[in-house]
C-alpha cells in the first residue's frame, strides 16, 4: 500500500460519517468531528479467496439488533450512518455511531455475506492515510443545518396536515454528506465556511496533490429559487464517471459534469427532475438492467424511486417552477430503505427498516424492480 501513501499505524476517528470503497479494497472514512477524510487498507480477511464465488444475493435478518448485541449495548443506541459493499470479497461494511450526542463512538464493522457474522473492523495498525479539509466550517460556526428526520429526536414542526421531524445540528456537522471514488480522485460533497457554502471537493488519490473544490449552485423546484448553501445529501457517479447526479433535501436531482467543475468557481447545476417537497434523499445507486441504465434514490416520503437514466440525459434543465417536474420516474411499494450499493451480478443490497422497525439486508433484484 506504500504506493497509495498508507503507512501503518492507528487511524484516528472522530465520528462515524459516510463510507465509500476505492482501489484495491481501500475505505475511505469521513469524519466531519475532525474536518478530514482518512483512507484505510482494511485487509478483509475473504479478499484472498471469495472473489472467484462472485456477488451472490443474500439477505440478513435484524442487522441493527445483531450489531447491538455484538456491541453490547440497546438497539436505541445503533445508528447506522452508511453502508459499503467491499469490491471483492462483497462482504458488507457499516459506519456506526454507537450512542448519541457528545458521548458517541465511531465504530466500523464488517458483516461476512457468507454467515452473516457481525465483526469490529479495529483501525489500530492498518495502512492509513488522511486529508485535511481546510475549508470546513469552524466548530464555533453558528450557522444550523436541518434535516428532515424520520427517526426518534429532533424538533417537531407542523406542515400543513403534516408533523415533520427536523434535526437541527451544527454545519459543521455536514462537511461530509457523502463521498465517493472516481477514476484516481475522492469526490466528496458537503459544506464549507465560505459564503456559497455548497461544494463539491475532488482530492487526489494518493493524497499528493491540492484539493480542487468548486461552490455548487442549482435550482430548486420546490423551493421555488435558486440556491448556494443547500449541500448535496448524496450523489452517485454518472455517466462513466463523466458526472454526477445528486440530490438534495426538498429532493431535486441534479445533473453535474465534472469537466465543468473548474477549481475556485461556482457551477450551476443541470437540476433534472424534482421528487417533491417535504422530503429528504437517502441514498442512491444506479444499475444496468437489459442494456439499459436506471437510478435509484431512496428517500424519506415515497418508495423507492427508479429514473431511466436516457431520459435524464434527454432532460433539459429545470429552471421554474412547473408540472411535471422533469423526467418521468416510477415509484416502486419499497419503503424504510435507508442505504443501497450496487452488489453486482444483478442484484442491489439495500438496508431497510420493516413495519416492526428492525433494519434488514435485503437483496433486490434489480430486474424484478
Amino acid at each position: 500500500m506504500s504506493g497509495y501513501g498508507l503507512q501503518a499505524g492507528t487511524a484516528e476517528v472522530a465520528s462515524a460519517g459516510p463510507i465509500a470503497f476505492g482501489p484495491d479494497g481501500i475505505l475511505f472514512l469521513a469524519d466531519n468531528v475532525g474536518a478530514k477524510v482518512v483512507a484505510v487498507d482494511v485487509g478483509d480477511p475473504g479478499a484472498a479467496g471469495r472473489a472467484v464465488v462472485g456477488a451472490q444475493p443474500f439477505d440478513l435478518e435484524a442487522v441493527d439488533a445483531r450489531v447491538a448485541s455484538f456491541l453490547g449495548c440497546g438497539t436505541d443506541d445503533v445508528v447506522i450512518r452508511d453502508m459499503a459493499v467491499h469490491p471483492s470479497t462483497h462482504d458488507v461494511y457499516l459506519s456506526v455511531q454507537r450512542g448519541h450526542g457528545d458521548a458517541a463512538q465511531r465504530v466500523l464493522v464488517r458483516v461476512d455475506r457468507l454467515d452473516g457474522s457481525i465483526a469490529d473492523v479495529p483501525l489500530d495498525g492498518l495502512p492509513w492515510a488522511e486529508f485535511a479539509l481546510a475549508d470546513a466550517p469552524a466548530v464555533d460556526d453558528e450557522r444550523v443545518d436541518g434535516i428532515l428526520w424520520p427517526e426518534s429526536g429532533g424538533e417537531e414542526i407542523h406542515y400543513g396536515d403534516l408533523t415533520l421531524r427536523v434535526l437541527r445540528q451544527p454545519i459543521r456537522t455536514a462537511t461530509i454528506t457523502d463521498l465517493a471514488y472516481v477514476d484516481g480522485a475522492l469526490l466528496v460533497a458537503g459544506l464549507s465556511n465560505e459564503e456559497f457554502s455548497s461544494k463539491l471537493r475532488r482530492i487526489p488519490f494518493p493524497f499528493r496533490g491540492e484539493v480542487a473544490d468548486t461552490s455548487l449552485e442549482i435550482f430548486h423546484v420546490s423551493h421555488g429559487k435558486w440556491e448556494t448553501a443547500a449541500p448535496i445529501r448524496t450523489f452517485v457517479p454518472y455517466d462513466g464517471g463523466r458526472s454526477i447526479l445528486a440530490s438534495y433535501t426538498c429532493t431535486p436531482v441534479v445533473h453535474f459534469t465534472l469537466a465543468d467543475l473548474v477549481p475556485g468557481t461556482k457551477v450551476v447545476g443541470r437540476t433534472v427532475a424534482e421528487l417533491g417537497p417535504v422530503n429528504r434523499p437517502i441514498d442512491m445507486v444506479t444499475f444496468v438492467d437489459g442494456g439499459e441504465e436506471y437510478l435509484l434514490v431512496a428517500n424519506t416520503s415515497h418508495g423507492l424511486v427508479k429514473i431511466a437514466c436516457r431520459d435524464i440525459d434527454a432532460q433539459a434543465p429545470l429552471t421554474e417552477p412547473h408540472e411535471p417536474v422533469g423526467v418521468p420516474r416510477e415509484t416502486e411499494d419499497l419503503r424504510g430503505i435507508t442505504r443501497l450499493a450496487d452488489l453486482g451480478s444483478g442484484y442491489v443490497l439495500a438496508l431497510q427498516r420493516d413495519d416492526e422497525g428492525r433494519l434488514n439486508l435485503r437483496s433486490l433484484k434489480t430486474a424484478s424492480l
